[in-house]
């Protein structure tokens, strides 16, 4: 097994340290990260998004309910909970008071790191979050990661998440207005490029097979070129 990078967890010789620029959004992010997710997809976006968002943190789990740190966090009165997760009762940027509610304290937002079946699932074994308002967003995006197909079009990627929570919420001074959210999408799109120059080794015979590549894949590269 090839030697990983202590920061990221990939190998050494695709390091992505040197694509992560951190930076202070200005809101406290929390990744609640599926096992699932922490175990197989350990430089997901989720954790790409902790590596360049400064004073974010990841707590793995599936029930949250009595995890210490969230708990911690939630009480503690310097922050407005909020999580990251649509609904038709979420609040947006363009919902009226949203403001004036968070009373100048700091936006503590808790995104789920997950397959969107598994989220369901955190959701479900953690009937705390349903206590917690839901934010959502005022625009409507699509996701650039097309190596990797959504359940539906309007889901994006944890990293593309909070980097358009961060655009939205800077007008109101919610997140940092002098804060550069561009780090998130920079090294994102090196995360795709990189699969997509693995992927096309691949088909060249220039890497090793894997099990996963099969004539879907080929559809999925012939889209992206």
């Amino acid at each position: 097994m090839s030697k990983r990078c202590v920061k990221c967890f990939r190998p050494l010789g695709n390091c992505f340290c040197k694509y992560i620029f951190p930076f202070d959004p200005g809101i406290k992010f929390v990744f609640l990260m599926h096992p699932k997710e922490a175990k197989h997809q350990r430089t997901g976006t989720g954790r790409l998004s902790h590596l360049t968002l400064i004073n974010s943190e990841i707590l793995v789990g599936l029930d949250f309910t009595k995890n210490e740190r969230l708990s911690e966090l939630l009480c503690d009165k310097k922050f407005f909970p909020l999580l990251l997760y649509p609904g038709k009762d979420a609040w947006s940027s363009q919902k009226e008071g949203f403001v004036k509610t968070v009373d100048k304290k700091k936006l503590l937002v808790l995104v789920i790191d997950a397959t969107w079946f598994c989220s369901r699932k955190i959701i479900e074994h953690s009937p705390n979050l349903m206590k917690i308002p839901r934010i959502s967003f005022s625009g409507c995006y699509r996701s650039i990661f097309t190596f990797k197909r959504e359940p539906r079009p309007e889901y994006i990627s944890t990293i593309e998440s909070c980097y358009y929570l961060i655009k939205e919420l800077q007008p109101l001074e919610l997140a940092a207005r002098d804060a550069d959210p561009e780090p998130l999408i920079g090294v994102f799109k090196r995360m795709i490029n990189f699969q997509i120059e693995s992927e096309n080794a691949r088909i060249e015979g220039k890497l090793p097979s894997t099990h996963a590549y099969d004539w879907k894949y080929k559809r999925k590269r012939d889209v992206l070129l």
